[in-house]
């Protein structure tokens, strides 16, 4: 089924609300023509997004207001902006501050993916733009919900699956669409890493917990938020993907990275089924750890079409990216930055459609960067009604399913269906 139908039907009780409420989009920012920002999280993803917006230099843009609930953080976000724009913002741990000033016109969110539904919820009630980290939420419930309210409340609000600005993918597009590769069932989507234990970060996710971390310069509830309640937890504040209370892991940081631009450019949605296995493998003796490090994912769509994913983290050689396999023809993107195309050799004897392609090479080291500034850039457009943004919630949510189901597979060891007119999974 194409990826535009499915949409239209994933979300048909809501089609049109969206645009219903577009212009008040537009009207907001006519008072000024100036996009105020708050950035509710300073961590490693938000402080790299905020460098990625400055080297994309927009204009009329200002960040008014940031939030984390680290101090080290907080300090960080609010020197940054008083060096790049001569002011400093308003810096608090309590982004509710943030959503209750009327002059924010959006905000971003890169924050624990369990705090994305919590925070864009509240966003939306509050009138603001959203710029949201991926996953959209940290269950599919709670992406529909967000999705859902997205549309009533009529707001710009763009998911963080930067692939889909990656200058490569959208050529990977082009070429499918004119048949490069001819029909294409299968796709092989991988993810490896690997870690030295005597590097600063000697495992996966295992981030550097900074000397000065105590509940005095880490706000410990407001971190958990809805999650179970425990007391303070360095390990789990600083290093939390590795656990399901905050992260889906491997399945919902990286897999859903390469469902969505598999979807984006092959024209898929939603999986049909899903089966995952895998585990903790690496680093020696066993820790608290509770994702996996090593994964395997197999997903079967409606229209007889197949994606083989794995990701371990004990071997880099392979790195990262994704082969779309066609009957005639491969294309191939590696780190974000390499394209590569193999026509078909049919043993040396091909059609002479197929002989006369040429192999492709296109390499552009540091893509990602630019592809992450091009998807700030794009939102930020889209917010003063240049065209729409490229990843709505709607396409966060279908980008964030299969990367549930691998979690709900892995964590229940059985196979998951997907049904696309209930929007409901069951397992076999």
């Amino acid at each position: 089924m194409s990826e535009d139908l499915s949409r239209r039907n994933f979300f048909r009780n809501t089609a049109g609300a969206a645009m219903a409420a577009g212009p008040a989009v537009i009207s907001a920012l006519g008072q000024n023509n100036k996009t105020n920002l708050g950035v509710i999280g300073g961590g490693g993803r938000g402080n790299y997004l905020m460098d990625m917006m400055y080297l994309a230099k927009p204009e009329n843009v200002a960040i008014t207001w940031v939030c984390d609930t680290y101090k080290g953080n907080l300090n960080r976000a609010k020197d940054k902006v008083q060096t790049k724009e001569g002011s400093a913002p308003k810096a608090v741990a309590d982004y509710q501050e943030i959503l209750a000033d009327k002059s924010v016109d959006a905000v971003i969110i890169a924050t624990p993916e369990h705090l994305h539904y919590p925070m864009a919820m509240a966003a939306l009630k509050a009138g603001k733009n959203i710029y949201l980290e991926k996953p959209i939420a940290h269950t599919i419930e709670e992406g529909a919900e967000i999705v859902k309210f997205a549309q009533k409340a009529g707001k710009v609000v763009q998911v963080g699956t930067q692939n889909r600005s990656n200058t490569l993918y959208i050529e990977a597009k082009r070429m499918v669409k004119e048949g490069m590769i001819g029909e294409c069932h299968y796709v092989r989507a991988f993810w490896y890493r690997n870690f030295l234990p005597t590097n600063p970060v000697p495992a996966a996710w295992r981030y550097v917990i900074p000397a000065d971390a105590s509940q005095e310069t880490a706000d410990f509830g407001r971190f958990l938020g809805g999650a179970p309640k425990r007391q303070f937890d360095k390990g789990r504040y600083f290093q939390w993907r590795n656990y399901w209370d905050y992260s889906g892991g491997i399945s919902t940081d990286l897999l859903v990275h390469q469902t969505d631009i598999s979807n984006f450019v092959l024209g898929k949605t939603v999986p049909r089924t899903c089966m995952a296995s895998g585990g903790i493998y690496q680093w020696g003796a066993p820790d608290d750890r509770e994702v996996p490090d090593t994964l395997s994912a197999i997903y079967e769509y409606t229209d007889k079409f197949h994606l083989n994913y794995s990701c371990f983290f004990g071997n880099e050689w392979a790195g990262y990216g994704e082969q779309f396999m066609g009957q005639e023809g491969t294309i191939e993107v590696l780190n974000r930055q390499n394209l590569r195309f193999y026509p078909e050799k049919f043993a040396g004897k091909p059609p002479a459609r197929v002989a006369a392609r040429k192999e492709l090479a296109i390499d552009k080291p540091g893509n990602d960067n630019l592809a992450v500034q091009a998807h700030i850039m794009n939102w930020l457009d889209a917010i003063r009604g240049k065209g729409k943004q490229i990843a709505p919630p709607e396409v966060g949510q279908i980008a964030a399913i299969p990367g549930h189901m691998a979690t709900l597979s892995y964590r229940r060891d059985k196979k998951i269906y997907w049904d696309e007119k209930t929007e409901k999974y069951r397992f076999t």
